[in-house]
């Protein structure tokens, strides 16, 4: 007599092993988001002394030395930063190491200290892969749950420095394809997504809270803010937002290649970058360029808060934080890219709608994320962040701004090791 045995099973995972998998993730996602925590800590107040004291800016090219030196004598392939984690992902060869996330940590607050223009999602993430690095060699882990746990680490990290849990679960599926995403380890990237944003937010963090503010008259969707000429405009505006995001993913690119080729001696690279970084700063005027670029370290600075209502920033604030992130990053220094995109959208959003009539807090909010869009070939998870942060109520603008950044900004993005696994065009030209 044959017996029918009923068991469950999620993508190639019995029941015990799917339970085992999330109580990992939640595992690592709290020492994750308590990290994050810390780190943000330390990042303010990193930020707040330089603000302080702005000669420790004149520390630059010696902080860019050390960071050198430190990840050459400890930090072997651990240079490899987001790459390798999307790249472990994809093919496993245990290449992750656990002293990722300490030297990330320790490198991105001392650039921001001394004034590099960087961002912090980098350093999260890269925190997140280092913690769950960690324990899967601990219980020895393989296969889907490996794979699950890093891209879990990737959400939790995502999440605890930017307090947008959906967005993160998303991000860590989409970034690692361009074409193709696969939701099958959306649930424990969504568990780690949540854990590690609400153990960080236990520790006292606060997310800088952005505002737009659109009068609804629209009686047929009630519930969602729709101006025919708006969209069209978000349309018109995506399209700058990807080519831009092009533009930077390109120069950070290029720069690292020429600048390995035209300076033989790797001491000298963080040198002439802060002779650029600093002198261009002052050429300009201003040191709103450099650090996170969040809030300024005054009331009229240029910083991302203040696209969301200034009329008076300048319209080619965009291009030098663009031009001083690429050279901060591309020439030794440590950090994200994504605030820095944030920077660069809501600054070039806001004096789009400078020049439009269109309203600068939603634009400068479509800027934000459609950037980021364009240049890490995430456009679903960028439009979920833009809700999780401006409100769903836009997603009509959010949704059509990062998606034609997106299908513009090109296949090279700012990730390396994001495959290709169907091509932007073929939707027009129903290529494979």
């Amino acid at each position: 007599m044959i017996k029918n045995k009923f068991t469950f099973s999620f993508f190639d995972l019995d029941a015990k092993q799917f339970i085992a998998v999330l109580a990992f993730v939640v595992l690592a996602s709290v020492a994750i988001g308590l990290s994050v925590a810390f780190f943000l800590w330390l990042l303010d107040a990193a930020t707040q002394l330089r603000f302080h004291f702005p000669l420790l800016m004149f520390f630059l090219p010696i902080a860019g030395i050390v960071i050198y030196l430190v990840y050459k004598w400890a930090g072997k392939n651990a240079a490899g930063g987001n790459n390798l984690i999307i790249d472990e992902i994809h093919e496993p060869v245990n290449a992750v190491p656990g002293r990722m996330a300490p030297l990330i940590l320790f490198s991105t607050v001392l650039t921001h200290l001394v004034g590099g223009s960087a961002g912090r999602e980098g350093t999260a993430v890269q925190m997140g892969g280092g913690i769950s690095s960690v324990i899967i060699k601990k219980f020895k882990l393989h296969g889907i749950q490996k794979k699950w746990l890093l891209m879990g680490g990737m959400s939790a990290g995502f999440a605890a420095v930017f307090g947008t849990p959906i967005a993160a679960s998303i991000f860590a599926l989409e970034v690692l394809t361009i074409g193709k995403t696969k939701f099958q380890a959306w649930i424990p990237c969504l568990v780690a997504a949540l854990v590690a944003h609400f153990t960080c937010l236990a520790c006292g963090i606060s997310h800088t809270a952005y505002a737009v503010n659109l009068s609804n008259v629209n009686h047929l969707f009630p519930y969602f803010h729709v101006d025919l000429f708006y969209a069209v405009l978000a349309v018109v505006a995506g399209v700058l937002f990807g080519l831009v995001a092009r533009l930077f993913s390109y120069a950070a690119h290029r720069l690292k290649v020429v600048v390995q080729q035209q300076i033989k001696n790797p001491l000298l690279i963080p040198v002439v970058a802060s002779v650029f970084i600093l002198g261009i700063s002052y050429a300009l005027g201003t040191f709103d360029y450099l650090g996170l670029g969040v809030t300024a370290s005054s009331p009229s600075g240029t910083s991302i808060v203040s696209a969301f209502t200034s009329t008076h920033i300048d319209s080619f604030a965009w291009f030098w934080k663009l031009l001083l992130t690429v050279i901060t990053l591309s020439m030794g220094f440590k950090g994200g890219e994504v605030t820095p995109l944030f920077f660069i959208g809501a600054t070039l959003g806001n004096s789009f709608a400078v020049i439009s009539g269109a309203p600068i807090d939603l634009f400068a909010a479509l800027g934000f994320v459609a950037v980021f869009a364009g240049a890490a070939n995430t456009p679903l998870a960028c439009m979920v962040m833009g809700m999780e942060l401006f409100g769903s109520e836009y997603v009509v603008y959010l949704g059509v701004a990062c998606y034609a950044a997106y299908f513009v900004s090109g296949h090279t993005g700012i990730y390396n090791a994001q495959r290709v696994e169907k091509r932007k065009d073929a939707f027009f030209l129903k290529r494979k």
